[in-house]
C-alpha cells in the first residue's frame, strides 16, 4: 500500500488501483500508463510540482493530462502568485515523499496547494499516480479535489 491508496481508503471514496509493468527506459511515465491501461491520454493525469514566486521551499501541485503541458502563467494565476517555475526534482521528492515518475497528488508528506486541470471534470473518473511507477489510482475528479483540498483551473495546454 502507498500513502495515496491509504488516503483514499481512509476517506472511504470509491477508487480502483491499476498496476502495470513499468519500463524503466520509458520517456513518458504518463503516456506509458495511458497506453498500458488502455485509457485516453486526456483521462490520465500527471502530477507536477512548481516553485511559487521563485521560492524552492514554497511548492504547489499541478495535475494535468499526460497528453498536454502545464501552462505556467495560468498556474501562477490560479495560485494568485506572480510567477511559478517547475520545481527541482529533488525538492519535489523531498516535499512529497514520492519519487519523480511516481508522485501522487494524494498522500503527500505535507499537503501542498493543488490545482487540477478543469478538463478532468469532463470524465466520470481520472487516473493518476498512486505513489510509485507502474501504479495508478482511478477516482472521480470531485473526490480528488475533496481529498486534496484542491481547486480546478484552466492550467493545461495541448
Amino acid at each position: 500500500m502507498t500513502p495515496a491508496i491509504n488516503a483514499a481508503k481512509k476517506a472511504k471514496v470509491q477508487f480502483k488501483v491499476h498496476e502495470y509493468k513499468h519500463d524503466p527506459n520509458t520517456e513518458s511515465y504518463g503516456e506509458e500508463a495511458a497506453d498500458l491501461l488502455g485509457k485516453e491520454p486526456a483521462q490520465v493525469f500527471k502530477t507536477l510540482l512548481v516553485a511559487v514566486n521563485g521560492d524552492s521551499k514554497t511548492l504547489a501541485v499541478a495535475v494535468v493530462p499526460v497528453s498536454g503541458q502545464l501552462d505556467l502563467k495560468a498556474m501562477a494565476t490560479a495560485l494568485k502568485a506572480k510567477k511559478v517555475s517547475m520545481a527541482n526534482p529533488q525538492d519535489a521528492e523531498r516535499a512529497t515523499g514520492y519519487v519523480v515518475g511516481g508522485i501522487s497528488p494524494l498522500g503527500q508528506k505535507k499537503r501542498l496547494p493543488l490545482v487540477l486541470a478543469k478538463s478532468a471534470l469532463n470524465f466520470e473518473t481520472i487516473c493518476m499516480s498512486a505513489g510509485r511507477r507502474g501504479l495508478e489510482i482511478e477516482m472521480s475528479a470531485d473526490d480528488l479535489l475533496k481529498l486534496s483540498g484542491g481547486i480546478t483551473a484552466e492550467i493545461a495546454r495541448s
